[in-house]
């Protein structure tokens, strides 16, 4: 450590500190200052809001852009510098939210009843699959994000958060608006718990907060898809896909999954097209080293450990080789399926990188689900392996696309390569930990998710915790041992849908006809909301009414059209001082309050609720 500080000491600009007794940048009092940030408060607070998103909804909302607002507090005393802090700090906190948010994992062995696995195998399992996935998707970012030079929009926006550090008025509006959504979010979600008429209505703050940020164009066509599955259900009964009582969902999820697969299907071949002609168009420019390609006026703010592609190709390998070992011993994973899982992390990390560059979204929940298509293919039937084996690519996914992500910020602002990888690590290392302790802290606190709800009546499934991505593994894990003709039928159609669907709307779309109607004012502006909203709606966002119960799907319409509605008739003219930018958004940033604040407050009444039983 005090070797780095001193390489990083070396190189820095001029001591921009505001308060003389903050630690120098660059010592080690300097370094555990943003460790015990990060890993100790904001990773935590990010990974119980994930934990609790995925055992509620069913999909988390990233916390790289909360990460880097309160980050960005922290570090105000450094200045133009603190950037850089900040950004180290919103990196581990993101390592440990997102290995938080792995605890839907240990969820679904409990719904399988599959035979308890002791902590410490657990944990360590998860940190040798995190390492390898960190280092890999190391690897890949001079790729995606140097060369590619790939958008990554939520890394973009924390990058704008992190450079308000010089803007006191805008860091100001970000922040009183985010504590105002938390404020909200907790206030609603003590309500929701205890006051009978918000539990008749299932008043979910978060499911609201998820609306919020994702707009209208995705909430409309999640609701409309709800009902249409909803509508559907005596017709399942008929042909035999449900017995009377069941939900609806129990049958839809395997029809929205092929959806989701489908439309993957021609996003993915453009992706990797689009790729391939990037690469070709930027070969003249290319970088001939591992780490170049940062703008000359950045260069001063690089200083530091330098990065190594032996170093890093080491770690890669010795963590691989740990994962593969850990699996077979601990869990009793023949080669071959293990080889075959770690594989298919160097696909889908490089993929699903490319995916989140391009669109921010990281479709993990598709590569656990085609990981056990494969591994069923070459004659696996036992769920306990499965689930293993697909966890290996379930994880690697996430922290990989962390990695890439939060790369992408440091590469904007300048960071160090090496440094910020050191981050994520030490992140890593808590978040193993912490994604077993919160979901036996959640399932203890609150039973009812312990509970299959695959196997449950629509009467009898809990409104509040719906579990969509736990109910989509363990669906596609029962699979492996249950397998029903129907079951492949239902993914094949929505399959056919979400593949025709993605054709067509990426035909119209790229035409320049219709682009320049739709540019052209108001009238092209509304047809391209209803193209989106209602006639031909993204698979990826109709297909979420399949996962979960309908009221979850009417709350994440509603924030969607508020969120919309506000946005489009609070447009401020260009220079407007109380103007946030685009990808801060007063909308988003109440949104993600909304979900901080209803995540601590579940917490709370589940940890009241421990105290109480013990």
């Amino acid at each position: 450590m005090s070797a780095s500080s001193t390489s990083l000491n070396a190189g820095m600009p001029n001591d921009t500190r505001r308060w003389a007794w903050l630690p120098p940048v660059g010592s080690v009092s300097y370094y555990a200052l943003l460790g015990a940030v990060g890993m100790l408060v904001l990773g935590p607070l990010g990974g119980i809001t994930a934990a609790f998103m995925n055992f509620s909804i069913g999909f988390y909302v990233g916390g790289q852009v909360l990460a880097g607002i309160l980050g960005s507090v922290v570090t105000f005393g450094y200045g133009v510098e603190g950037k850089h802090g900040a950004n180290y700090i919103q990196t581990t906190a993101a390592s440990v939210a997102g290995m938080m948010a792995m605890s839907t994992l240990i969820q679904a062995m409990v719904w399988m009843g599959m035979p308890p696995v002791p902590t410490w195998q657990l944990v360590i399992y998860m940190l040798c699959i995190g390492m390898m996935a960190a280092g890999i998707g190391m690897l890949y970012t001079p790729i995606l994000v140097e060369r590619m030079q790939l958008t990554f929009p939520s890394g973009l926006a924390v990058a704008n958060i992190l450079r308000a550090l010089t803007d006191p008025v805008l860091l100001r509006q970000s922040v009183s608006r985010l504590f105002g959504g938390m404020a909200v979010g907790a206030i609603g979600g003590i309500a929701g718990a205890k006051v009978a008429v918000l539990g008749v209505i299932e008043l979910s703050t978060s499911t609201f907060g998820a609306g919020l940020i994702v707009g209208a164009r995705v909430g409309i066509p999640a609701i409309t898809g709800g009902l249409l599955f909803w509508g559907l259900a005596p017709y399942f009964i008929s042909i035999g896909w449900l017995k009377p009582g069941e939900p609806f969902r129990k049958i839809a999820f395997l029809i929205a999954l092929g959806m989701i697969l489908g439309a993957a299907i021609v996003d993915l071949t453009l992706i990797l097209w689009r790729a391939a002609q990037r690469l070709r168009s930027l070969a003249s420019g290319a970088a001939t080293e591992f780490a170049t390609l940062v703008p000359a006026e950045q260069v001063g703010a690089r200083t530091g450990p330098p990065a190594s592609l032996p170093r890093l190709l080491l770690w890669v390998g010795v963590w691989t080789l740990a994962t593969i070992m850990a699996g077979m011993q601990f869990f009793h994973e023949p080669l071959g399926y293990m080889l075959l899982a770690v594989g298919l992390v160097y696909v889908f990390a490089i993929v699903n990188g490319i995916s989140l560059g391009l669109t921010d979204n990281n479709p993990i929940s598709s590569a656990f689900v085609v990981t056990v298509l494969i591994l069923a293919s070459v004659g696996l039937k036992d769920p306990m392996l499965g689930l293993m084996a697909a966890m290996v690519v379930f994880i690697s996914a996430t922290v990989a696309g962390d990695m890439q992500q939060d790369r992408s910020t440091g590469w904007r602002l300048g960071s160090n390569r090496t440094v910020q990888f050191r981050f994520q690590v030490a992140g890593l290392l808590l978040g193993a930990v912490l994604a077993v302790a919160v979901a036996k802290v959640f399932m203890t606190a609150y039973p009812v998710l312990r509970l299959d709800q695959t196997v449950m009546s629509e009467s009898e499934a809990p409104a509040q915790w719906t579990s969509a991505m736990t109910f989509k593994f363990v669906g596609v894990l029962r699979s492996l041992t249950e397998p029903k003709v129907f079951q492949t039928t239902a993914i094949l159609i929505g399959l056919g849908i979400g593949f025709g669907s993605e054709v067509l709307r990426k035909l119209i779309k790229s035409r320049v006809a219709y682009q320049r109607f739709v540019a052209s004012g108001r009238k092209g502006f509304v047809l391209d909301f209803c193209l989106d909203a209602l006639f031909l709606p993204s698979p990826y966002a109709s297909s979420f009414g399949g996962f979960v119960n309908l009221p979850t799907s009417a709350w994440f319409a509603a924030g969607g059209v508020i969120s919309s509605a506000i946005n489009s008739l609070s447009s401020k003219p260009a220079g407007d001082a109380d103007e946030l930018p685009d990808d801060m958004s007063s909308t988003s940033l109440v949104g993600g309050g909304l979900i901080a604040g209803d995540a601590l407050a579940a917490l709370g009444l589940g940890l009241a609720g421990l105290a109480a039983m013990l």
